[in-house]
C-alpha cells in the first residue's frame, strides 16, 4: 500500500536560520507551496515533489524530537558537504556504517530536529571524519 515517503514537515522556530541551514547548507531549495492559509515553505531537491515542510506559523512542542528520532536524506558530494558544515563550523558525526559502508552525517536543525544524510560507500574522504 505505501510506495515510498512523502516528507517530512518540521516547525521552524527562527524562519530565517531554519531556511539558511536546509537552503545554504544542505543544498535543499524553496519551491512552489500552494496557498494553505498559514505562513510555511516547502523544500525540494532533485525530485519534482517537495520532501521538507516548514511550519513558520506556530510554537515549537517543548518535546523537540517527540516519538521521531530523526530525518534521513539521500546525499551526494560528501566532501564538499562536510567542507560547507566545517566551514561554517555546524556540529555534526561523520561515520560510515559497518558492513554496508554507507556514509552518514547526523547533525541538528536549528530548531532541534536531528538529520541525517547518507552517500554512497564509493565517495572518498581526505582528512578526519569529525572536527575536533
Amino acid at each position: 500500500m505505501i510506495v515510498g515517503m512523502n516528507h517530512f514537515t518540521v516547525i521552524a522556530e527562527d524562519p530565517k536560520a531554519t531556511l539558511d541551514f536546509y537552503t545554504g547548507l544542505l543544498g535543499l531549495r524553496v519551491g512552489h507551496r500552494p496557498d494553505l492559509g498559514f505562513e510555511g515553505a516547502w523544500l525540494y531537491g532533485d525530485a519534482p515533489q517537495a520532501v521538507l515542510h516548514l511550519y513558520f506559523d506556530r510554537p515549537p512542542p517543548a518535546q523537540r524530537a517527540g516519538v521521531i528520532d530523526h530525518m534521513a536524506f539521500t546525499a551526494r558530494g560528501l566532501r564538499e558537504v562536510k567542507a560547507r558544515f566545517d566551514a561554517r563550523g555546524t556540529k555534526y558525526e561523520l561515520r560510515q556504517q559497518a558492513g554496508a559502508g554507507t556514509w552518514q552525517l547526523f547533525c541538528h536543525d536549528p530548531n532541534g530536529a536531528k538529520v541525517e544524510l547518507d552517500f554512497d560507500p564509493s565517495e572518498t574522504l581526505q582528512g578526519p571524519l569529525n572536527p575536533p
